[in-house]
């Protein structure tokens, strides 16, 4: 069925594409488009429950990738306990550049959206695109941190919060020193 002996990837892969994130290849296609023989990988991406044709010589060269390996996600939650780096730009130019990061295909672009979005609980709120674009990369995000760790996207969310959230710190209990009453002094 296939035209070509040698594919980048295989059917049943999980693979990473910039504009949809985490999906699964579930075929290899030769369709006619306009006259001409095409191969395609067939993805289907769950979450936004699409499927996409890709033609498989453009694949790669279209930001097609694998999913990320242990180290390189080792290297996004470093990222992510990183300092969130806020440019003292209009919100318009940011929120231009988040996106560009989400639809990159990077996972380590992807940890910085999220850490210089993210707000804990006693940080002011966010505007409502802000929290949209907040929420896109947090999925996106998680979906790759569950493939990679083969746990469900909830469970890969959990995991994310807690590098993300400071550890609280907790006080250590004081234990009352014993008080000595102080000697009268007589005058």
């Amino acid at each position: 069925m296939t035209k070509t002996d040698k594919l980048d990837f295989f059917i049943g892969q999980n693979i990473v594409y910039p504009k949809h994130g985490v999906g699964n290849i579930v075929d290899v296609q030769v369709q006619e488009i306009s006259g001409m023989s095409l191969e395609l990988y067939v993805i289907r991406f769950e979450k936004e429950r699409m499927t996409l044709g890709v033609p498989t010589d453009k694949a790669v060269a279209g930001g097609m990738r694998c999913i990320s390996d242990k180290d390189t996600m080792g290297k996004a939650f470093q990222t992510l306990k990183g300092k969130a780096k806020i440019k003292r730009t209009m919100w318009s130019r940011r929120a231009q550049e988040y996106e560009a990061k989400i639809n990159s295909g990077s996972v380590i672009l992807l940890a910085e959206v999220v850490r210089d979005l993210y707000r804990s609980g006693d940080q002011s709120e966010q505007s409502y695109s802000e929290r949209q674009i907040f929420e896109a990369a947090i999925s996106r995000l998680a979906r790759e941190v569950a493939a990679v760790e083969d746990i469900c996207e909830k469970e890969a969310l959990l995991m994310l919060e807690t590098v993300l959230s400071p550890e609280p710190v907790s006080p250590e209990p004081v234990s009352p020193e014993p008080v000595s009453p102080e000697p009268e002094i007589a005058a």
